[in-house]
């Protein structure tokens, strides 16, 4: 069986290793850039978070959008020239919004971050090594009745496997002394110890090199044109250049572009573009320009503050990475100055001691668009089309589902059991 895989980010990479171990066929992967994880996997969050995977559309996700239109430090921004493509796609975004189905799209997400931080697990036993830490993360909270409500959905998430433990504010500082300059205006923390972080760019290098030494073929810098059917049955892709080549199976794995090319066999996938951004900084103590002596430690745990809507993570205890933004804004891949300042200034209003060091020290700006599906869930498994699979639409799990996805996605080529339930994933649910 000759199978070919679009899209060598984290989706593409992690279906091609479970493709494999599962002895299926003969895998080719094919890439437009000219490595692995160049595109929206390049520089994310760099956190695997069980503890945060609720689809973006809360209830009341609408009220929100609409009173920050065009707000340029809005956490969740809605550009105007947005709308005409998110017409249908948003009317279905705010429907799945409604409590009962946003708790059950958090759970299901969850049942598959939490396979997939154990999938990490034995893919690092194996020497798949990219920078990985352990050390949980800790969501901050400096509004009292906020922090009761955290902990209340906590509390439910535990139930359901994932674990946390309250801190005070001073157990919060010891756990990570680098927030002492903003201790006051702290009320309490939530320690997720089941989350983890790393590099999933190195991530990506890794398993690609492992795939490469196990005979997967990669095809870099080759883009995909279209999909090529027969009588209703997927053939083979058309790639850029004219050629035609032939395949029992192809599994969409890239992204957003996985839409378009969906769309020529009659596929309409509800996924929509979501630009992230990230900023990257050395570590202070790491820096070449040196350190201020008042700056203190440098941060060395994850840290989600829910009030400044931003995540800061030390990546391969060199690197801080500061992420924490959505926007819907079409195709546009440009980057935003506004935005990369906005995120600098979260950063010190989080960290205020690194203001020195942020000036003095160069960084890396990154922006990508995330394939978020109107659920909330990516779209893994079968489509009507026989041949052609989707693991695409995680939206901002890709990195937290990135192996289990995979996984899922093997399980439904090969016709073997899932080792979870795959129903609340499955294309089909979208008549596909």
């Amino acid at each position: 069986m000759k199978i070919a895989i679009v899209g060598a980010g984290l989706a593409g990479l992690c279906a091609a290793r479970s493709l494999l171990d599962a002895g299926e066929g003969e895998l080719t992967v094919f890439e437009s850039r000219a490595g692995p994880g160049l595109e929206t996997s390049h520089a994310n969050g760099a956190l695997l978070h069980p503890s945060a995977v609720e689809p973006w559309n809360s209830p009341g996700i609408l009220r929100f959008v609409l009173a920050n239109l065009g707000n340029p430090r809005s956490p969740v921004l809605l550009r105007p020239r947005a709308l005409p493509s998110l017409l249908g796609w948003g009317a279905r975004f705010v429907h799945e919004s409604a409590p009962a189905r946003h708790r059950a799209h958090t759970l299901a997400n969850v049942a598959l971050a939490l396979r997939s931080v154990q999938l990490m697990q034995g893919l690092r036993d194996e020497g798949i090594e990219y920078g990985a830490a352990q050390r949980g993360s800790l969501a901050i909270h400096r509004d009292a009745a906020a922090f009761a409500e955290a902990q209340e959905r906590a509390r439910w998430l535990r139930e359901h496997g994932v674990p946390s433990r309250v801190l005070s504010r001073d157990e919060a500082l010891a756990l990570e002394p680098a927030l002492a300059p903003i201790a006051g205006t702290l009320v309490g923390a939530l320690h997720n110890t089941g989350d983890e972080c790393g590099d999933a760019y190195r991530f990506c290098l890794a398993v690609g090199a492992r795939l490469e030494s196990r005979g997967v073929a990669f095809r870099w810098s080759t883009s995909v044109q279209a999909l090529r059917a027969e009588r209703g049955v997927l053939a083979g892709l058309c790639l850029a250049d004219g050629r035609e080549e032939p395949f029992d199976a192809v599994v969409l794995a890239a992204a957003w572009w996985s839409v378009a090319l969906a769309s020529r066999l009659g596929l309409k996938l509800p996924v929509r573009p979501v630009k992230g951004y990230s900023l990257t900084l050395p570590q202070p103590d790491d820096a070449n320009d040196g350190t201020d002596a008042a700056a203190g430690p440098p941060p060395r745990t994850p840290i989600v503050d829910h009030d400044l809507h931003i995540a800061v993570v030390p990546v391969v205890g060199d690197r801080l990475r500061v992420a924490g933004t959505a926007e819907f804004c079409g195709e546009d891949r440009r980057l935003d100055p506004a935005r990369i300042g906005n995120l600098m200034q979260l950063l010190l209003q989080l960290y205020p001691a690194l203001a020195g060091h942020a000036k003095r020290a160069p960084r890396q700006e990154w922006t990508g668009l995330r394939p978020m599906c109107a659920d909330g869930k990516p779209l893994i498994g079968a489509t009507r089309v026989p041949g052609l699979y989707l693991n695409t639409g995680h939206g901002q799990l890709g990195w937290t589902t990135a192996a289990a996805s995979g996984e899922l996605l093997a399980a439904a080529v090969t016709r073997r059991a899932p080792p979870i339930d795959a129903a609340p994933f499955l294309p089909s649910r979208f008549g596909l």
